[in-house]
């Protein structure tokens, strides 16, 4: 039997660590939570957590010359209302090291995409009350109000396959998990 899994944290190689540091506190908030050297690079812990030490580690080490994304598809952070999707939408326009900014319907979530100053993907998200079979992407329009997000995502969701309530997908994927583990899962992200 597998045992129960909670994921707590992750890292990143960079390139400049002052840089994304930074950005990581001024944009989503992040605290510097310890710093230092090992293995003979610079590392940064940051976390938004008071019951976590850390939730990200950046460490100095990214090879020249590596490509987007290099060992990390993408970093996603949840937010509790579409005002505060609007606001990182907002912060994210106005600044000048932000690039490929993307907003997204995928029918479970309301999603801004975004990359980080070393052009690593990010994502900014808020969970929606349906299930839907994904891949799912169309388009969001952060300037309608929520009742009109509602609505349009909706009547979108309306004939896909695996549509549903969210907390009966939570049920059936409990039940799933508890089939395959041999217990209640309790994981949380």
């Amino acid at each position: 039997m597998l045992p129960e899994l909670k994921l707590r944290h992750m890292g990143m190689f960079v390139w400049d660590i002052q840089a994304m540091s930074s950005f990581y506190q001024e944009v989503l908030g992040f605290v510097v939570t310890d710093a230092g050297h090992v293995r003979d690079h610079d590392v940064v812990f940051l976390s938004r957590d008071p019951h976590s030490h850390h939730q990200l580690v950046m460490e100095t080490g990214r090879p020249p010359g590596s490509g987007p994304g290099f060992g990390l598809q993408q970093i996603s952070f949840q937010v509790s209302s579409l005002q505060d999707l609007r606001v990182m939408n907002k912060l994210l326009i106005s600044r000048k090291d932000v690039t490929l900014i993307q907003t997204v319907d995928h029918g479970n979530s309301w999603s801004l995409y975004f990359r980080d100053p070393e052009v690593n993907r990010v994502e900014v998200y808020l969970d929606t009350p349906w299930h839907v079979e994904q891949p799912f992407l169309e388009p969001l329009d952060l300037s309608l109000n929520d009742e009109n997000i509602f609505q349009s995502t909706h009547a979108r969701l309306v004939g896909k396959p695996g549509v549903m309530p969210m907390a009966q997908w939570q049920q059936e994927m409990a039940a799933k998990l508890k089939a395959r583990l041999g217990y209640q899962s309790a994981v949380t992200l």
